[in-house]
């Protein structure tokens, strides 16, 4: 068993990651755009500089900046107005981790006050040792930056932490960060040729294999 555990938050954690990819889709009809089929899972998982430049591929006619606070701000209203949905296995895998004396963090793409109102929306903000948002590092994912930071403030090496992660995106981070990378997928599935540790159908599955040392 691994010390540290980080874990993605939206479409890993929380059933989140259906609103974002259905506000990429509203916010480009806005914006005049004829919204691309790849586009919602070419940003899933991305931040700051690095989704905007995706955002410039797919349209480039438009303000990214813009483009991006629109949908961010379109989300935000929604979560502000109903609680996230645990996804299976979360706090169960949590619960047992923490039992087990591994170190818990969350990395999300997300802003922190959105990673904090989230968590505590759903009671899960008291089983993580430390919370790192994509504002924190100069690079999102895909790059590994944020698992990197994650396991730092965890105390741990990142080959001794544990990565959970919904996004292609995410996955390829963890990859990077020399992490153990376990894809949970949610709305995409794995690619083929990623070097990804293991795959499971839900954290349910997981928890399971880290019981039995098969993980």
């Amino acid at each position: 068993m691994k010390q540290g555990a980080i874990f993605d938050m939206d479409g890993l954690l929380l059933d989140t990651e259906r609103v974002y990819q259905e506000n990429w889709v509203e916010t480009a009809k806005k914006f005049g755009q004829t919204p691309y089929p790849e586009f919602p899972t070419a940003v899933s998982g991305t931040t700051g500089e690095g989704q905007r430049q995706i955002i410039h591929r797919y349209y480039p006619e438009v303000d990214a900046w813009a483009f991006q606070r629109d949908c961010i701000s379109r989300v935000d209203g929604i979560l502000n107005r109903r609680c996230a949905p645990e996804k299976p296995g979360a706090r169960e895998i949590l619960e047992f981790l923490r039992g087990k004396g591994v170190r818990t963090a969350v990395a999300s793409s997300s802003g922190r006050e959105r990673i904090l109102s989230n968590l505590c929306q759903t009671g899960l903000e008291n089983l993580f040792d430390a919370i790192v948002s994509g504002q924190e590092v100069a690079q999102g994912k895909p790059e590994p930056g944020i698992f990197l930071l994650a396991a730092e403030r965890i105390g741990c090496a990142p080959g001794e932490c544990y990565v959970f992660e919904d996004s292609v995106n995410g996955v390829r981070a963890g990859i990077a960060a020399g992490c153990v990378t376990v894809m949970v997928p949610d709305l995409v599935p794995p690619p083929e040729g990623l070097a990804i540790s293991r795959v499971c159908a839900s954290l349910h599955e997981a928890r399971e294999l880290i019981e039995k040392s098969l993980l």
